[in-house]
């Protein structure tokens, strides 16, 4: 009965955990995007020709050391997305801290198909 209790209460901090870092991703994201948007309107240029903008993690952090407003909002984007990565991160370290090994494949699982999805979306 107290190992039910324990796991209870440990579960519960753990959901607490990944409440806050979800809280915290998107605060920093939204950052990232408004600083972007200041940027825009501070200078009045995106930084890149015509309509274009960054859409590679490398021309993203090119555009990041270049001061470019478009690669601050793709960048608050990319945040954004991979807020919710990091929560099935975290909900893996949680089911092995549990033993609930089923669950931890599982979740590996879709931890696998969030990253092949981006590869293969990103090409």
């Amino acid at each position: 009965m107290t190992e039910k209790k324990t796991t209870r209460k440990e579960m519960l901090e753990v959901e607490i955990v990944i409440g806050k870092i979800m809280r915290i991703g998107v605060i920093i994201a939204a950052c990232v995007m408004l600083l972007g948007l200041v940027m825009f309107f501070a200078t009045g240029q995106s930084g890149y020709p015509g309509t274009t903008f960054p859409t590679s993690f490398t021309a993203i952090w090119q555009g990041l050391l270049a001061f470019k407003a478009y690669a601050y909002m793709m960048a608050g984007i990319y945040l954004l997305i991979l807020t919710p990565v990091l929560r099935v991160v975290i909900s893996i370290y949680a089911f092995y801290k549990e033993h609930d090994y089923l669950y931890v494949k599982i979740t590996s699982l879709v931890l696998a198909i969030l990253i092949l999805s981006v590869f293969i979306g990103h090409h």
